[in-house]
C-alpha cells in the first residue's frame, strides 16, 4: 500500500522504434477503508456530585478499557456526505448518531469534503454502561483520520482530536487514552493511571436498557442537599490511598500476587447510580447477587447500567462463571481488562 494518495506510473522507452517515453501521470486514490476495534469500558467506582452551573454533574471515577468491542469500519471517498450503516434497529442512522457527529467536526476542523461511510458492527449493548456509542466515535474519529492520511496526507492536531472529543460526549476522552484512566470534572478529564496488569472478569448485559439523562434526573430527585456527596469524598480519599500505593510499586513487591485492580476495588468503592437504578430496575441488583454467589471477588454496575461485571481472581474461575451464569439464563461473558499498550496494539484491524 502506498504511503501517499498519489501514485506515479512510469511507461519505460525501449529500444523498438515508435516506443517513446510518457511523462507521470499522477492519480490519487478513489477510497480508503479502515476497520477497528471499539472497546468497552467498565467503571472502576463511581461518585456523583452536585449539578454544575453547566447542567452536568461533578464526577469522580476510575474508566478501565476490557476486552469486549464493536468494528467499526470508515470508507473515505470521493464526494460529500456522511452514510451510517447498521444492522441493529436501536442504533441511530442520523446525524445524531455520535459516529455521525463526530466524523462531521473532523471534515469542518481539516476544512475538507469526502463522502464518509461509517458501517457499525454491534456486538456490545445499547445503552448498557459501557460506554459503546462514545467508543464508536472516538473508534471512528481515528479510522477516519487514517483514511484521509493515506488518501490525502491530511490528520488533526492532538488538541483538535481532544477538543473533539469532549465537545461530543463527556465520557469520549477517556477511549483516545485507554487503560485505567482517572476522570474527573464531568468526566472529560483523564488523566492515564498506571498501566495495571490485565484482570479477569465477566460482564453480563441484561436486554434492559438504562438511560444516563433519567438516571442522572432520579438522582437529582433524590438529593436533598446540594453539597458534594460524602462517597465522592471518600471514594477521593480512596483512590489517592490506592494510587500512592501503586505508584510506589508496593502492589508489585516479591511475593504479592493480588491484582492492584483487585486491591482497589477492596478498598470499598462503588458506584452510585446503583442507588437509583437497582429500585428502578430490580433485576439488575439480582445480577449483582448472582455474580457474587458465582464467585466475584468485586461485582459493580458499570457506568449508569445496564451492564454489570464481576473480577475475578483468574481467567479459569471468570469463564466458570460466565458459563454459570448464563445456564442461569444471564448472557454473560467473559473477557479481561486491557493494558493500554494492549488497547493500542489490538485496535487496527485492517486498512485496503
Amino acid at each position: 500500500m502506498p504511503d501517499t494518495g498519489t501514485k506515479r506510473a512510469w511507461v519505460h522507452a525501449s529500444s523498438r522504434p515508435g516506443i517513446v517515453n510518457l511523462r507521470p501521470k499522477p492519480y490519487n486514490r478513489q477510497s480508503m477503508a479502515v476497520t477497528v476495534r471499539s472497546f468497552a469500558k467498565i467503571n472502576l467506582g463511581l461518585s456523583i456530585g452536585p449539578r454544575r452551573e453547566d447542567g452536568f454533574h461533578e464526577l469522580l471515577t476510575v474508566y478501565q478499557t476490557i476486552g469486549l468491542h464493536d468494528l467499526i469500519t470508515v470508507t473515505a471517498k470521493r464526494g460529500s456526505g456522511i452514510e451510517i450503516r447498521c444492522a441493529d434497529p436501536r442504533v441511530p442512522q442520523d446525524n445524531s448518531n455520535t459516529c455521525y457527529r463526530i466524523a462531521e467536526k473532523a471534515l469542518h476542523t481539516l476544512k475538507i469534503e469526502r463522502r464518509i461511510v461509517i458501517e457499525i458492527e454491534k456486538r456490545l449493548p445499547v445503552q448498557g454502561g459501557l460506554g459503546g456509542a462514545s467508543a464508536n466515535a472516538i473508534a471512528t474519529l481515528l479510522a477516519l483520520e487514517l483514511a484521509l492520511d493515506k488518501v490525502l496526507k491530511t490528520k488533526l492536531s492532538a488538541l483538535d482530536r481532544c477538543r473533539i472529543a469532549a465537545d461530543i460526549g463527556s465520557d469520549l476522552p477517556l477511549f483516545l487514552v485507554g487503560g485505567t484512566v482517572l476522570g474527573v470534572g464531568r468526566g472529560e478529564q483523564v488523566y492515564p493511571l498506571q498501566d495495571l496488569p490485565a484482570a479477569a472478569c465477566v460482564v453480563v448485559t441484561p436486554e434492559v436498557g438504562v438511560s444516563t439523562p433519567k438516571a442522572f434526573a432520579e438522582w437529582d430527585r433524590k438529593l436533598t442537599v446540594p453539597t458534594p456527596s460524602d462517597t465522592m469524598i471518600e471514594l477521593g480519599r480512596r483512590l489517592s490511598a490506592w494510587l500512592s500505593e501503586s505508584y510506589s510499586g508496593a502492589p508489585f513487591r516479591r511475593g504479592r500476587r493480588e491484582n492492584p485492580l483487585l486491591e482497589l476495588v477492596r478498598a470499598g468503592i462503588k458506584n452510585d447510580f446503583e442507588q437509583v437504578v437497582f429500585p428502578e430496575y430490580p433485576e439488575l441488583s439480582a445480577v449483582k447477587r448472582a455474580l457474587e454467589r458465582a464467585g466475584a471477588r468485586y461485582a459493580s454496575l458499570s457506568g449508569s447500567g445496564s451492564a454489570l461485571y464481576g473480577l475475578f481472581a483468574s481467567k479459569q474461575e471468570a469463564s466458570k462463571a460466565a458459563v454459570k451464569l448464563r445456564k442461569q439464563g444471564w448472557m454473560a461473558q467473559a473477557t479481561t481488562t486491557l493494558t493500554r499498550q494492549a488497547c493500542w496494539t489490538k485496535f487496527l484491524v485492517s486498512s485496503f
